[in-house]
């Protein structure tokens, strides 16, 4: 089937999702949410292929892999989402005019999304899911590493849509894994409402360059952490080695490491002796070099998303020095202060134009589901419509239901 097909499809079967009150979306997520786990050997045997062909490191393997407990997860993200609210058919607000006009500004389903993602199957079951319960349709389009997974992913989902009665192509995925699929979406006038890439630098940059549809810029996420001179050291230890290997393949993942050059010369042994119980290459600026072993670090490490066990770390000498480069280098993402100084902490909030800005505690929070979202369809990290963690009232906008008896103007 052609991406103009699965447009076209798309934008037909919005109608059969505007009808399904909330009680009939949450029959279809619980359908679907079955089906997965009945479809549990097919879409391991299809990952399997994936893992197999995939000339990747280890890392972007891990983003690729699933197993039987990320499986069961993807279904439980599913149900978690069930009890969450429709976040549909709200009266946000009304009032009466002096014309007896009663004006409503209601909550409605943005239509047709598309999402475009690399190599993290999981995403297929959370956007689909956040899609349907939002009223939306979603068209998916994920890398060639990853195809079969999400194929056989979206099989299941659809086959559980379908027992429900609803037409199944409210969930599609693009068969076509070229430049040229991604093109027809970003293209998609009248068909797509709303593109959001998820992934690294080159495909956002390309959606939002060449985008002719409404576009949402997500996911890179050049993090940083910077320990102040009034810090607990040993909590700072802990989160750090949180942000940076719990998973060093997610765009929540720290990249840069601001040091007080106060603690530096007592914090950071402490901290490479922690990280050395991982592959972690530290890349140092030349205050660092002189107090620990690491790899010179370069301009370019203080403005890269590397995906992987490498830190760059700086050593500064205020906290003003540490949001001036904060501000110079982030991508807007998330950032945290190790702190125990609250007027510092006051005024690193208060200056960090990021999305999610963290006091003592792990970037690794932004996260739909940490932030008690459910899942989430990406992470903005643009100020219009949405910014941060995207779940269900961010997939809506609102029309006006106005009620008359005769009136005219």
């Amino acid at each position: 089937m052609t991406t103009q097909d699965i447009m076209r499809n798309a934008k037909n079967a919005t109608k059969s999702l505007m009808l399904c009150d909330e009680t009939k979306k949450n029959e279809i997520l619980e359908s679907m949410a079955q089906s997965l786990l009945a479809h549990k050997e097919d879409i391991l045997n299809a990952n399997q292929i994936d893992l197999e062909k995939a000339v990747v490191s280890d890392v972007m393997k891990d983003r690729l892999r699933l197993n039987d407990q990320r499986l069961n997860d993807m279904a439980q993200g599913i149900l978690d989402v069930i009890k969450l609210e429709d976040p549909t058919g709200k009266v946000l607000n009304e009032r009466t005019l002096e014309n007896g006009l009663v004006v409503q500004k209601a909550s409605v389903p943005l239509g047709v999304i598309a999402i475009i993602y690399e190599s993290r199957p999981n995403v297929t079951s959370d956007a689909a899911t956040l899609c349907i319960k939002s009223g939306n349709t979603c068209i998916l389009r994920i890398g060639k590493e990853a195809w079969n997974s999400a194929n056989a992913i979206v099989q299941a989902l659809q086959e559980g849509i379908e027992k429900c009665g609803v037409n199944p192509n409210i969930v599609q995925l693009i068969q076509d894994t070229t430049h040229q699929s991604a093109n027809e979406l970003m293209e998609g006038v009248g068909y797509i409402d709303l593109l959001i890439p998820r992934g690294g630098k080159n495909l956002i940059s390309r959606c939002v360059e060449h985008a002719k549809v409404p576009c949402i810029q997500t996911g890179t996420g050049i993090c940083h952490i910077y320990v102040d001179d009034e810090v607990d050291q040993d909590m700072a230890v802990k989160i750090i080695e949180n942000a940076k290997c719990s998973r060093p393949s997610v765009c929540n993942a720290e990249e840069v490491l601001l040091v007080h050059s106060k603690v530096a010369n007592e914090f950071l042994p402490k901290l490479k002796k922690q990280l050395d119980t991982y592959p972690v290459e530290l890349r140092l600026d030349k205050r660092a070099q002189k107090i620990i072993k690491g790899t010179k670090a370069t301009e370019e490490d203080f403005d890269t998303e590397f995906l992987d066990y490498i830190l760059a770390v700086k050593i500064v000498d205020s906290v003003e020095e540490a949001i001036e480069h904060i501000s110079k280098h982030s991508t807007k993402h998330s950032e945290s202060i190790l702190t125990t100084n609250k007027e510092h902490a006051k005024l690193f909030t208060q200056s960090i134009d990021s999305a999610a800005v963290y006091v003592n505690c792990s970037t690794r929070f932004t996260d739909g589901g940490q932030f008690g979202l459910g899942c989430e369809i990406g992470i903005s990290t643009q100020k219009l419509h949405a910014r941060g963690p995207m779940g269900l009232e961010e997939l809506t906008t609102y029309k006006y239901i106005i009620q008359g008896n005769g009136q005219i103007r």
